[in-house]
């Protein structure tokens, strides 16, 4: 072979690695687009499958509750899939709950609620003053998410005037007095119990009488049983459905006791201070 057709068939080799090259590198970068179509695919696809978790805003963010009451902080999560639940104390960080089980040697916390319904609900039974603050309930999603309730523990118990034990007169007039003095909580109804039944002021007994004031700071209740007889001797309790009851022990008497009388405590007392009064009076003048 000559010089020339050997140079020839170089250029002519050369000539069709420049034209097969360019079709080469098209196929790469089709096979690219197409393959990248399909990660983008998958990726949405499994986008779709993901929904956004979140909480419920229909739960209150603040509760109050009076001392030994029971009470539920609500956690409602819409779409948790295979993301966990916990409620934590905020004042220590302490994990109360994890899912439906609890982490904590306090038997008066657990939760409440019906998972399948979206619900995580902390309850605490028998609340007492150290559990105010505020607990978190937090979802394990990137980033977290948390909803804080705040919970205000009220230490308040009705109340009846006047001492613990009280004596009577047979046919006077037994009158006791209930107060709930709670501005934070709504005014609720008292009830009346005369050793543990509820008094029944439409019986046959007669002479029973109830007077009830509600305002805006607590309710009053006056209770007045007229004519006393010895069949009304016992615990009186009254019990407000927001509150610690009250109670005081009715003694009905034939005759006088030497201790002090419903009505009659305060006479005798006045009666002894005017005596002594009168005695240091006449040793003053005769000195």
């Amino acid at each position: 072979m000559s010089p020339f057709h050997g140079m020839a068939v170089i250029l002519l080799g050369i000539g069709y690695l420049l034209r097969v090259e360019p079709a080469f590198d098209h196929r790469n970068s089709a096979a690219k687009r197409f393959d990248d179509e399909i990660e983008r695919a998958e990726q949405q696809r499994m986008h779709r499958g993901t929904k956004r978790t979140y909480f419920y805003k229909d739960s209150p963010e603040k509760v109050t509750v009076v001392v030994g009451q029971t009470v539920v902080l609500s956690c409602r999560v819409k779409n948790l899939g295979n993301r966990t639940v916990s409620w934590i104390r905020k004042r220590d960080l302490h994990i109360l709950t994890y899912m439906s089980v609890t982490y904590t040697s306090d038997a008066r916390f657990t939760i409440v609620g019906n998972p399948k319904n979206d619900d995580w609900n902390l309850r605490i039974d028998y609340v007492q003053p150290r559990d105010a603050g505020i607990y978190e309930c937090q979802v394990n999603t990137e980033p977290k998410i948390c909803r804080a309730v705040a919970l205000k523990v009220l230490d308040v118990q009705a109340k009846i005037s006047g001492p613990e034990e009280v004596y009577v007169k047979k046919g006077s007039t037994i009158s006791l007095t209930c107060t709930v003095d709670a501005q934070e909580i709504p005014p609720s109804n008292v009830t009346w119990y005369h050793a543990g039944a509820p008094i029944d002021f439409d019986g046959p007994r007669g002479g029973v009488s109830l007077e009830t004031e509600k305002r805006k700071n607590g309710t009053s209740s006056k209770l007045l049983i007229t004519r006393a007889l010895i069949n009304d001797s016992g615990n009186y309790t009254c019990v407000s459905g927001k509150v610690a009851p009250a109670s005081v022990t009715i003694h009905v008497l034939n005759g006088e006791h030497p201790a002090a009388m419903q009505h009659g405590g305060t006479s005798n007392a006045n009666r002894r201070a005017i005596f002594f009064s009168l005695l240091l009076l006449v040793d003053t003048i005769l000195r």
